[in-house]
């Protein structure tokens, strides 16, 4: 499949190009298959020095989530500067493993195996559980928290690869219908909104430049200079990051913050993160760096539930990333197979101590759409990329040290166009029926509010609204309600499954018939194209 192969859409409706005569202006756009105007799909790769800039570019995006996982967590361990970047190299080197077994044996999409910020309350309470309270050395608490957390993940592990594996996921994604799948994908990438403008804002003479200047770049140049070459969409992030922070830099040099608060500096100036002189020149991440993981039941409950929603989100995400990379629906069994080695990723979290767990990443999902470059090897690259500066600390550290402002910006854009994908969706589905305005608008709606509420009740309380005298317990549901994408979709599949359930017509006012055809593996050919093993690996992992 050569270059432009995605923008020839799909089998899903017809019409052609070409100047459209009077009477075509009032008819219906038509419903692709397969997104077109991507210029590079998941089987077209660009030539090798472009691809590895888009490589380059995607470690830069997976760079700011590391950090700020980083950040949040081992401050709260006992560690200190010299233990956050050695945890933000092992997050990079098994970011960098994860992300080419899910390329070459999992769904084999373009899609970025990273931190999650969804195990983060799990991993909190294990922080905080009282067993460490009496441990006076940080750098001791900072190790024993960590095993605990290993062990945690390392249980959860085997919950996502029994259900991935053994296909038990495959019949779960069975229920999802084009109209029940748009909140979930939708809220993958809106339901992220607090990590967007409100960090920009932390720091607005450095954020908001960030903001604007890549939305001119990427949208307003190349069709001022309509140039055939796409460098202006293709590499947006890295030009404007280049710029944005040699003016964070300038700023900071030239004094701009020295009477500011701490919080104002820690935001914007660039020589705050403290990853360049605690980062070692050379370091490989191993197994049981840090120990030998400890095991504790409630705590592997508990994060066995933030697994179970990264589940989700990483199906959204997966969903996204096929519609952004130009590929077909993917299949249940893929779905699941991709699941399975997402599961076989925490257990590499565990088993290097990451402190946190792993799901596929929404904002380089979103940088696919940013760049129209789908293609699987760059996304492989980008993974040799993570996997060399993971090493290399020094070098690894002054990237990670961009001001999370600037990040912040970018996000504001890739979460956008991850939510498009999903809104997207909504071409398969008749949007005059009220039925599906009612399950459209209520899951959407439920979605964003009750995680909201949970929040303010946290805000202003101090504890979620499930506080029982178990704190697994505790965990196990608050961290189910917090998640925006799981609770739209649960609204959204229940409604669509009882809602005039067997209705044939109904059924077809949700999308259904559009993906029946990918319901099985083998039913559409352009699955086998897109998604197939290797053929030396077909016979050891059957693709269905």
């Amino acid at each position: 499949m050569g270059k432009g192969k995605g923008s020839g859409g799909g089998g899903g409706g017809g019409g052609g190009g070409g100047v459209l005569s009077k009477p075509d202006i009032f008819q219906p756009h038509p419903v692709k298959d397969q997104l077109p105007g991507v210029d590079f799909c998941v089987t077209s790769p660009p030539n090798w020095p472009e691809a590895i800039f888009l490589g380059f570019q995607h470690y830069v995006v997976s760079l700011g989530t590391c950090v700020i996982v980083a950040t949040i967590l081992v401050p709260q361990m006992g560690g200190g500067d010299k233990e956050k970047a050695e945890v933000i190299q092992t997050i990079l080197f098994v970011a960098g493993l994860n992300t080419l077994l899910q390329s070459i044996f999992g769904t084999r999409l373009p899609a970025v195996i990273g931190p999650s910020r969804t195990y983060l309350l799990p991993t909190l309470s294990i922080i905080f559980a009282t067993r460490y309270n009496f441990i006076a050395d940080p750098h001791q608490r900072f190790l024993r928290t960590m095993r605990g957390i290993q062990g945690a993940l390392i249980i959860s592990s085997f919950f996502q690869m029994i259900v991935g594996f053994l296909g038990f996921w495959r019949t779960v994604v069975w229920l999802l219908s084009p109209l029940s799948a748009v909140p979930l994908i939708t809220l993958v990438g809106l339901g992220l909104y607090q990590y967007g403008f409100p960090v920009v804002a932390s720091c607005i003479e450095v954020g908001l430049p960030e903001l604007v200047l890549l939305v001119i770049i990427s949208q307003y140049i190349p069709r001022m200079l309509k140039s055939r070459r796409a460098v202006f969409e293709r590499f947006a992030v890295l030009l404007s990051v280049a710029i944005v922070w040699a003016y964070a830099a300038i700023l900071t040099v030239s004094g701009a913050y020295n009477n500011r608060s701490t919080m104002t500096q820690l935001s914007c100036r660039t020589d705050r993160s403290g990853l360049l002189t605690a980062a070692p020149w050379i370091k490989v991440p191993y197994p049981f760096q840090w120990g030998r993981p400890t095991f504790q039941a409630g705590e592997g409950f508990a994060m066995m539930a933030a697994s179970f929603i990264a589940l989700i989100e990483s199906t959204g995400t997966f969903m996204a990333v096929s519609r952004l990379g130009s590929a077909t629906h993917i299949p249940p069994s893929v779905l699941s197979r991709g699941i399975g080695w997402q599961g076989m990723g925490l257990f590499l979290d565990g088993l290097f101590g990451t402190a946190n767990g792993s799901t596929a990443s929404v904002e380089n999902a979103g940088l696919l759409g940013l760049t129209r470059a789908g293609s699987r090897r760059v996304v492989q690259i980008a993974a040799g990329f993570m996997l060399f500066f993971s090493v290399i600390g020094k070098f690894g550290a002054l990237f990670a040290s961009i001001p999370f402002p600037i990040v912040a910006a970018l996000y504001c854009v890739l979460f956008a166009y991850t939510a498009s994908a999903g809104i997207g969706l909504l071409q398969f589905c008749n949007l005059n029926s009220f039925r599906t305005k009612f399950i459209l608008g209520f899951s959407l709606f439920m979605g964003f509010s009750v995680p909201h509420y949970f929040n303010v009740y946290f805000l202003t309380s101090g504890r979620y609204p499930v506080h029982t005298g178990s704190t697994w317990f505790n965990d196990v549901i608050n961290v189910i309600f917090l998640s925006n994408a799981t609770v739209g979709v649960l609204v959204a599949v229940i409604l669509d499954c009882t809602l005039d359930f067997g209705d044939s017509v109904v059924r077809r006012d949700c999308g259904d018939h559009w993906w029946e055809k990918f319901r099985y593996y083998k039913t559409d050919t352009r699955s086998e194209e897109f998604y197939s093993l290797p053929y030396s690996l077909n016979k050891y992992f059957p693709s269905v």
